[in-house]
Formats: structure tokens, sequence, C-alpha cells
């Protein structure tokens, strides 16, 4: 195993000591509690006060002053029926309850495969105030390669699972990422998606999955030079927040997102 230059380690330590801080951001992904889709008649939920329900088109709460339900953007109080609508995969962090200060849970709304849900973000969770870092491997530079990118004429949509299975996602394929493995004699390419400014993202399957990693993982890279490449660092590699939490719709890889390598490099399965 090869050793990182002092430059390419503290950019990566810079970049471990990020991620773990936006993973500690308050009613962040770590304090995720519940997951519960909503009826058509009003009714009551688990952990929330207040009366929810659909009519498929836009979601309500019935509540009262005395069940200490405020509006998340204005501090108001919830005294009697509110509604909201969104669009498919779209969150709003709609009401809060609880705590000293009224703030302890969130409530976000969502509408996840064409029906609302909600779910709770109570920042007591375990497994947000137990939180002291994702593990992960040793910074392996030889996990660091260059890929060739490699556009599709138009974007493919892509029908794929999530971690929720009520729930079907769709992968917006850009292209393919073309690039090779220390120890292997063949190409490997996966679907991409485009992130902000042109970042590519993918999402994979490697052989240390269920073992030492999450069931996947996905890897970031910058937006390709205008040759066509870009550096594909799976030091990088990061859970999606289905790892942390069984309350994620969290989008799988597509079908052929799969590595016969074990990529012992990036973030490994989260401590219970």
């Amino acid at each position: 195993m090869s050793t990182a230059p002092d430059a390419q380690l503290q950019r990566w330590q810079r970049f471990r000591n990020n991620r773990n801080a936006a993973l500690a951001a308050e009613h962040g992904w770590l304090t995720l509690t519940s997951f519960q889709w909503l009826e058509s008649q009003p009714s009551a939920v688990d952990l929330v006060p207040g009366l929810w329900s659909t009519d498929g088109t836009t979601a309500a709460l019935a509540a009262g002053a005395a069940d200490g339900l405020t509006l998340v953007e204005t501090g108001d109080p919830v005294d009697g029926t509110i509604t909201a609508q969104l669009a498919d995969e779209e969150s709003l962090m709609w009401v809060q309850f609880g705590g000293p200060d009224g703030r302890q849970v969130v409530v976000e709304l969502a509408m996840r495969a064409g029906k609302y849900a909600i779910r709770t973000r109570d920042s007591q969770s375990p497994v947000f105030t137990e939180f002291d870092g994702v593990p992960t491997f040793d910074y392996r530079p030889d996990f660091v390669v260059e890929a060739r990118f490699e556009a599709f004429a138009e974007p493919e949509d892509v029908p794929i699972a999530t971690a929720n299975p009520l729930v079907d996602g769709v992968h917006r394929s850009v292209g393919e990422l073309v690039f090779r493995l220390p120890g292997k004699d063949h190409e490997y390419r996966l679907h991409a998606e485009e992130e902000k400014l042109g970042a590519l993202t993918v999402t994979f399957h490697d052989e240390t999955n269920g073992d030492s990693t999450d069931e996947w993982r996905k890897v970031s890279t910058a937006r390709p030079r205008p040759d066509g490449t870009v550096v594909l660092d799976f030091n990088r590699a990061i859970n999606y927040p289905s790892a942390f939490t069984p309350y994620g719709t969290c989008p799988m890889p597509v079908k052929n997102n799969s590595l016969d390598a074990r990529i012992e490099a990036g973030e490994k399965q989260p401590n219970p």
C-alpha cells in the first residue's frame, strides 16, 4: 500500500472533517425517527400531535394550540387546520414541537412516489447525540484513478429501486465514467448523474458491501476537464443517509453500477 503525500492526505482530512460536521447538523439525517404515509381521513400518527391527512394533492394538519405545534418558518402556533402542497421528491420542514425551546422535533412533510408522508427529526435521537464521526478506511492513494467521461447524446431516465421498497426512483444518467482499477485488466463503466456546476456523482456497489461497508455508496467528481477526464477518488466515497437510518428513501445504483473489486476506501458501515 503506497503512502499518500502530506498535501493529499491533508485535503482528504479536511474533506472528512467537513463531512462529519455536515452529518452533525441540527435536525439533519441522523435525527430521523419515523417515516409515515398520510391517510385520506384525518388520523393520529406516531410521535406527533394533531390529525394528519391528504386528499392526494394537498396535505393537511389539524391541531389546537394546546398541542404545542408551531410553524418552522415563522414560529407561529398551529391552531386550526393548515395545508401544504408539494411536487414529487420535494420536502418541507413544516412544523416543530417539544423540548425547552419548542424545537426538539421538526416534522418534515415529503412527497415520495406521488404520495404524502411525514418524517420526524428529533434532536434527542441517540443516533444523533451519540455520533462521533463515520468510520473510514485509511487513505489509499491507489484508489485515486483517472476516469474518462463519455456523455450521452441526451440524458437517460433509468428506473431504480430505493432504500424504501414502497418508493421507486429514477436515475438521470448523463453519461458513463470509464476507468480501470489497480490489479484489474478490464475497464469499468459507471452511469453518472450531473450535480451542481457540472460535477458528476456515481452510485455504486462493490465487493465490500454488507461486509465492511453499507449496501451501496456514492462518490462525486469535479466537472470534467475540457478533454473529458476527471479524477475519481474512492477515498471520498460516502454513505447515503439510509446507511444511518431506516427512514431514508435513498436511490440504489442502476443495474450495472457494480464493481467486481473490494473498494477498501472511503466510508465504512456506520457504527451501531
